[in-house]
């Protein structure tokens, strides 16, 4: 009976050595989920892809208590299903691809994928990083979404076909374009001449394989990174649209923060947006060479007649969003 003391405090020692040894274990377990998700392939050519994988290194490796993870390619299914998720407080805690997604959101945002409107990188960044860029983040808090970065698209959007080659402004005639599920990259390929054919990302490859679409619009490193060179042959440098990317994040998940965590989160923001801006140029001219290596045909087109038909389509649609004076503002940016 007396011997059987010692072996009972050494099994209470036992079981607190487990449960002192069990704590950082549970201590990490209990981190805060960051989920980055975005539409493209988990590949660092191309732009959402590189803003989530900048931000998911610099979260996990100044915060103790954040542990972020990348969900490229839909992963957390489709764009506008995940930000009306993140709306509610669920799925995804930040979304980063085209503002064009978000103009279901915040019509007013429709402003900046107007085609035709951007004269070059520099322009887009005065824009964003000025009263256009802040008021339009303002707008978008009631809506329950915070806005935490600006990036650029990587090159500007131009039409991918399958089996015509573009050549001149007549040839879009009528083709069956993909374009994202908002009406102003509607009306703006519409105003081309092609028809615009609204679709989710995800479904693009499948349709350009089997028929159901003469053709899309991207940048080239989407092209390239989404492997779209082996079911499409012809790209056309029409350059009708540039369209910024934003990194959008759920409003309950950001309440949720402590101060040192909102501080890691925007300084991840800010340090990816730095990266992806510096990158753009020389990232869209790189795709350009290797879809060609990839025996993608690649031909410039006088954009005079689709600028022309632009300029009245570019008023049009401001006045529909109510974006007028932010149409304005970008348009005397210099």
């Amino acid at each position: 009976m007396i011997r059987r003391k010692p072996l009972l405090s050494l099994g209470l020692a036992a079981a607190l050595a487990a449960t002192l040894g069990a704590a950082p274990d549970a201590a990490a377990q209990a981190k805060k989920q960051v989920k980055l998700s975005h539409a493209t392939a988990p590949d660092l050519g191309n732009d959402n892809h590189m803003v989530a994988w900048v931000m998911k290194n610099y979260i996990n490796e100044y915060s103790d208590t954040l542990e972020a993870r990348v969900y490229a390619a839909n992963a957390l299914g489709e764009e506008r299903a995940v930000v009306e998720g993140m709306q509610l407080g669920s799925g995804a805690t930040c979304h980063i691809g085209g503002t064009a997604i978000h103009n279901n959101f915040v019509k007013r945002m429709g402003v900046l994928d107007l085609p035709f409107m951007w004269r070059g990188y520099d322009h887009a960044h005065k824009v964003l990083d000025g009263a256009v860029g802040k008021t339009l983040a303002k707008e978008y808090e009631p809506r329950n979404i915070v806005v935490l970065g600006w990036q650029d698209s990587w090159g500007y959007r131009n039409v991918v076909t399958v089996k015509k080659e573009i050549k001149k402004a007549e040839d879009l005639k009528g083709l069956k374009i993909r374009t994202i599920q908002t009406p102003t990259y509607v009306a703006a390929l519409n105003a081309m001449g092609a028809s615009a054919t609204p679709m989710a990302f995800g479904e693009v490859y499948t349709a350009l394989q089997t028929g159901v679409l003469d053709g899309f619009e991207h940048a080239p490193p989407v092209v390239l990174t989404g492997k779209y060179y082996e079911v499409a042959k012809y790209i056309t440098l029409t350059g009708h649209l540039f369209g910024p990317t934003v990194t959008a994040c759920a409003k309950k998940e950001w309440d949720g923060f402590t101060d040192k965590e909102k501080q890691v989160m925007a300084a991840a923001a800010k340090m990816a947006q730095d990266v992806n801006r510096n990158l753009s140029a020389q990232r869209d001219a790189e795709a350009l060479e290797l879809l060609k290596a990839k025996g993608m045909i690649i031909n410039p087109i006088d954009k005079e007649p689709f600028i022309k038909a632009a300029s009245p389509v570019q008023d049009d649609l401001a006045k529909q969003i109510g974006a007028e004076d932010l149409l304005k503002i970008i348009r005397e940016t210099k």
